[in-house]
């Protein structure tokens, strides 16, 4: 049974992760979903998937464990040490996504496509501890699963490049089971978002840290923004910049964010 698990071509292999992912969490989605009164192919309130996505992302490191067991890999080959390095990279990590995402939102509010809700600003701070605490254990996952188990599983017959490609043409397409009509635009910039992350990876010597750090800024950051609607749009905004559904990775200025923190990621592989 070992030999075989360790022969399998890397997309199989992830293709059965993904199968077991999903085999695994239907037992506990179905009545979770009865319990909160969601059914399948409608959109999902936030209420309804903060429970979905808990029970989801909660069996991960049960289910990589085991891959790793069955092709004889230490759990650690996913770039998860627990070193020192790793915290200090995150919170490195987190200092880039949160300065990236101040300078974008400073940009649109000098431009008057933006401002911000002062009134907001103590509700804000309410905010800020439970957003990032969600957007560190959402990243974190999400970057076992696709900066960790399938970039590696694509290493094995690809070189870096190939394998960053084909990772993050998952990662964005995987963000269609949540959310298809918002998350549709968002696709090229969620491919970049895949591809700096996975340059995060390379810079990091390998470990997740900073690509955790920068990922947890970003949807933390967001996350905050958001519950407290601290950003209002004005008329004048330009959807082409600020983004379909004021989404940034779909527009132009998530995609600069993007290219602008990979050549930030890329200076420090190079630094180190």
């Amino acid at each position: 049974m070992i030999h075989f698990v360790t022969q399998m071509s890397a997309i199989t292999t992830i293709g059965a992760f993904f199968l077991a992912w999903l085999l695994v969490w239907i037992p506990i989605a179905i009545p979770l979903a009865i319990l909160l009164k969601w059914r399948p192919f409608t959109p999902l309130a936030p209420s309804q998937k903060l429970p979905l996505l808990a029970s989801l992302y909660a069996i991960v490191p049960l289910l990589l464990w085991g891959f790793a067991a069955l092709q004889q890999q230490p759990f650690e080959q996913y770039g998860l040490r627990w070193q020192g390095s790793l915290f200090i990279s995150g919170l490195g990590g987190m200092a880039i996504a949160l300065l990236g995402l101040t300078l974008l939102f400073s940009l649109q509010q000098w431009q008057g496509w933006s401002h911000w809700q002062i009134a907001a600003i103590k509700p804000l701070g309410i905010a800020i501890l439970p957003s990032f605490l969600i957007g560190l254990w959402v990243s974190g996952t999400e970057e076992l699963v696709f900066r960790g188990f399938v970039l590696n599983q694509l290493l094995f017959g690809l070189p870096w490049w190939g394998a960053a490609i084909v990772s993050s043409v998952i990662f964005a397409l995987l963000h269609l089971v949540w959310e298809q009509q918002e998350t549709i635009p968002q696709l090229p910039g969620l491919w970049l978002m895949g591809m700096v992350l996975v340059l995060a990876r390379w810079a990091d010597d390998g470990i997740l840290g900073l690509a955790i750090g920068l990922h947890g800024g970003w949807v933390g950051g967001m996350i905050s923004l958001d519950s407290v609607q601290f950003i209002e749009y004005g008329d004048r905004a330009p959807t082409w910049f600020t983004g379909i559904g004021n989404k940034p990775l779909a527009g132009l200025g998530g995609i600069l964010l993007m290219a602008l923190t990979g050549g930030v990621v890329y200076g420090i592989g190079n630094f180190n």
